[in-house]
């Protein structure tokens, strides 16, 4: 496999490296933790702000607008250089923290966490292109390692942490806790991520391709979190919205085939290993998102057991992958053949899953911790490995781009995942 990425990555300090990694995995904890950290909190929020029927938005829009900006990111980091992009990032996300730890209501709530999920799409990408900037591509794969572990954990730990701070302390301090450790990774980002300056003629934005795959994603997000709950999947409303999202998906094809600077470049699907990735991340994100959905209530409805015993059952999934995923992470520089190390991942994968669909209500509670640890180790064994891919796929001019068109399908496939289960 070609390790296009790695030709020139910058230099830095081993002790400063450790302080930007530091930084950025905090960056990537802040983003993916966002994601399911309010979910045990609605009940609450709603008892405190009303407004019951804007109570499933203020998990929506986030993911909406976290989904829209990734590509954004990913292009104009690659075209205006990351560190200012990851900066203006986390400030924005730390304006949204605010907004919604003083929200009198249930609308400025919703809008706090619009302003955090702008911010938060550049948290997740431009944490993980960084790494692309300072580490040379054979030892790129036991940072990513580490990175996954990051993502998945907190993602599948975000419930239990925030019926934690539900319970003692109050909802409110799920925002507030992130201003300090906000201005921590900003802290190390200006201090320690030291990249080169861009310098040539001011390239073109490509605004209209940024404001038809904004369109198509709210059609996607909006079909995944509405059919099945909200709408029935026959009802006027949601063929009404895949049929408009279908032709915008097929207007930004057209547009992006005339832009000068697209902000998705169609030619990244004429790479295999992208198209390969791609969708085996969806697919991956599917499932992910899709057992830490459904499980914790699994285990609530037919165990018996209360909110936080389901969360700490969910420590075996999350500790093999964990594990797993920094083990991965460390050995593959010693092979070319990371391929084959995302396909058995996705393979034991399906075969965790596989497990999980032979539960009965007479399954003891150990042997559905097994079934869960295997199911992580198949996680451990892909995560930020798909990552890697594509980015040693592409030259470092390109990284950002190719990261943020994987990581966008990927956030998809979150949603599409956390829709099955609803």
């Amino acid at each position: 496999m070609a390790e296009n990425s790695g030709d020139a990555p910058a230099s830095q300090s081993p002790r400063g490296l450790v302080f930007l990694f530091a930084g950025l995995m905090l960056t990537m904890l802040l983003a993916s933790l966002n994601q399911t950290v309010l979910n045990p909190a609605l009940p609450t929020i709603v008892g405190e702000l009303h407004g019951a029927d804007l109570m499933l938005w203020v998990i929506t829009v986030y993911i909406l607008a976290s989904t829209i900006m990734m590509p954004a990111y990913g292009k104009l980091g690659d075209l205006f250089g990351r560190k200012p992009l990851l900066l203006g990032a986390i400030g924005v996300f730390l304006v949204g923290s605010v907004v919604s730890a003083t929200a009198g209501d249930i609308t400025w709530l919703i809008v706090g966490r619009t302003i955090q999920g702008v911010g938060g799409g550049g948290l997740m990408i431009l944490s993980q292109a960084a790494i692309a900037d300072v580490i040379p591509a054979r030892e790129r794969g036991r940072y990513m390692g580490i990175m996954s572990g990051v993502f998945a954990l907190s993602s599948v730990a975000g419930p239990l942490l925030g019926g934690w701070f539900t319970e003692g302390p109050g909802w409110r301090w799920v925002f507030w806790i992130t201003v300090p450790l906000g201005l921590l990774a900003a802290t190390a980002a200006i201090v320690f991520l030291r990249l080169p300056a861009r310098t040539g003629p001011r390239p073109s934005i490509d605004v209209a391709g940024m404001a038809v795959l904004s369109v198509t994603t709210t059609g996607i997000v909006l079909i995944g979190t509405w059919g099945g709950t909200t709408y029935a999947w026959t009802s006027t409303t949601i063929l009404a919205l895949i049929a408009g999202t279908v032709a915008a998906a097929a207007l930004f094809v057209f547009v992006e085939s005339r832009a000068a600077e697209p902000v998705l470049p169609l030619h990244l699907f004429r790479d295999r290993n992208f198209d390969l990735i791609t969708v085996s991340g969806l697919l991956v994100s599917v499932a992910l998102f899709g057992v830490a959905g459904y499980m914790p209530t699994y285990l609530q409805m037919v165990a018996g057991v209360s909110a936080t015993e389901a969360g700490l059952l969910m420590l075996p999934m999350m500790g093999s992958l964990f594990l797993t995923s920094t083990i991965a992470g460390r050995d593959q520089h010693r092979t070319d053949d990371r391929d084959d190390l995302v396909a058995a991942g996705v393979a034991h994968h399906a075969a965790g899953l596989t497990l999980l669909s032979l539960l009965t209500v007479d399954t003891a509670l150990w042997v559905l911790c097994c079934f869960l640890a295997v199911v992580g180790v198949g996680l451990g064994m892909t995560g930020q490995l798909m990552v890697l891919v594509v980015q040693n796929s592409f030259p470092i001019e390109e990284v950002g781009t190719a990261t943020a068109g994987n990581n966008y399908f990927r956030q998809i496939g979150a949603t599409l995942g956390s829709a099955v289960v609803g």
